[in-house]
């Protein structure tokens, strides 16, 4: 079975669609969890009230615990070898259960996450090729021609030049996750560091071909508007040192330096110049530009 972790905050439509493509799934070993990190709005719980489909769970946290927080939460509560972070904005394709169920059963011995093919959608649910998606599947995922195993030090170069995954679509063997656990205070950089530190205590990811997600991407997401005052960028440079940091006393030189030079980062940066520029925030283009030429030493 997969269990399915929906940690919830955001607009109550897309959750519906979230939900609605769980259950539409062709394979029906599944459960569903939706982990409410206390949104304020009541018709949530009244609308899993009335679903009448006992394989969906809804859970509402007495505060809210943020985004690292209802991780962790979504982590106590699973109950089965295998989980996925579903994003409460995103769609599983209705093969998705079927393809990552099939993955995990025959995957090599060390794998721990499983990362299927995704496309991806801008917020009125529509196919979209933003730029930074261009970059990112083009010059920084692995070519495939069937299933492939990244491991070891390998997987850690190629996550730390540029992270192709996207979060809610992995798959994670829920015992080394708890292992691991999540960092604190970085919570936009939680999926690059779990899988980093993973590849570190020794685990392998297997990445499909099949393309069974859609991973929506939309200017109000938490990500997004981080990206675009250059927030975001000051935590990721805090995550690359602590990264180099490790794996460079795990003996992995080419990922300390993957880490140090955070290429896809760096690059994503300048991306975001024209715009802060154009909305004349300077303090946005000096955050900006100071991440785009910046490397670790």
């Amino acid at each position: 079975m997969i269990e399915i972790f929906l940690p919830y905050w955001g607009d109550p439509g897309y959750l519906y669609e979230a939900v609605a493509s769980v259950q539409a799934q062709t394979d029906p070993d599944w459960r569903l969890v939706v982990v409410d990190d206390h949104y304020p709005d009541p018709s949530v719980a009244e609308f899993f009230a009335g679903l009448g489909d006992d394989r969906v769970t809804y859970h509402r946290n007495e505060t809210n615990l943020g985004i690292t927080g209802n991780y962790r939460r979504c982590l106590e509560l699973a109950s089965q070898e295998w989980m996925v972070f579903f994003g409460c904005d995103d769609l599983m394709l209705a093969t998705y259960v079927a393809t990552v169920r099939a993955a995990t059963e025959g995957a090599p011995a060390g794998v721990d996450v499983v990362s299927p093919g995704a496309i991806v959608i801008d917020e009125h649910g529509v196919e979209s090729d933003p730029l930074v998606d261009r970059v990112k599947q083009r010059l920084f995922a692995p070519r495939l021609s069937g299933p492939r195993v990244l491991t070891g030090e390998d997987l850690a170069v190629s996550l730390l030049r540029g992270n192709w995954t996207y979060w809610p679509s992995l798959a994670f063997r829920v015992e080394p996750v708890r292992r691991q656990g999540f960092i604190d205070d970085l919570p936009l950089i939680q999926d690059l560091a779990l899988l980093v530190d993973l590849a570190l205590a020794g685990s392998s990811m297997l990445v499909l071909p099949e393309v069974v997600f859609a991973y929506r991407r939309h200017s109000q997401s938490a990500s997004s508007t981080t990206v675009a005052d250059g927030g975001r960028f000051a935590g990721e440079r805090t995550y690359f040192e602590v990264a180099a940091r490790r794996c460079a006393q795990a003996g992995w030189p080419r990922a300390a330096r993957a880490a140090r030079m955070h290429l896809a980062s760096r690059l994503y940066a300048v991306t975001q110049l024209p715009g802060a520029a154009r909305r004349r925030s300077w303090d946005s283009v000096r955050t900006l530009a100071r991440h785009a030429v910046a490397t670790g030493r």
